[in-house]
């Protein structure tokens, strides 16, 4: 079993940043691929970027060039740097394995974006 905590939202404006942190629980955080997701009101939740254990990263076209994910295994701790935000940035982000697990779901940070 894997527990997962979001950690860093809050309220920023147009083209600022933010970092979001994830801190996994379980020894096997290492060795799976790690995912930030998104849920904007009325929506449903989607992948914003995933990362390979080896730290290989991969993003969705509407964050990349803006975000960027990374990712400690000896802290088993997993980042998203969020520049150059928008106001569509704004959703609650969760991370997960990835694939996602419904069972692995935290309670999410919220990312505001707005003047």
């Amino acid at each position: 079993q894997v527990q997962l905590v979001e950690s860093g939202g809050g309220l920023v404006q147009p083209g600022g940043s933010l970092r979001l942190s994830c801190a996994a629980s379980g020894s096997i955080f290492r060795i799976i691929a790690m995912g930030w997701y998104r849920q904007a009101p009325g929506k449903q939740r989607d992948l914003v970027a995933f990362i390979t254990p080896g730290g290989a990263a991969n993003y969705v076209d509407s964050v990349k060039g803006r975000f960027t994910i990374s990712r400690d295994n000896a802290r088993n701790t997993m980042f998203l740097q969020m520049n150059d935000l928008k106001p569509e940035d704004t959703a609650v982000y969760y991370c997960n394995v990835f694939p996602k697990r419904d069972d692995f779901w935290g309670q999410g940070t919220q990312v505001t974006v707005s003047s």
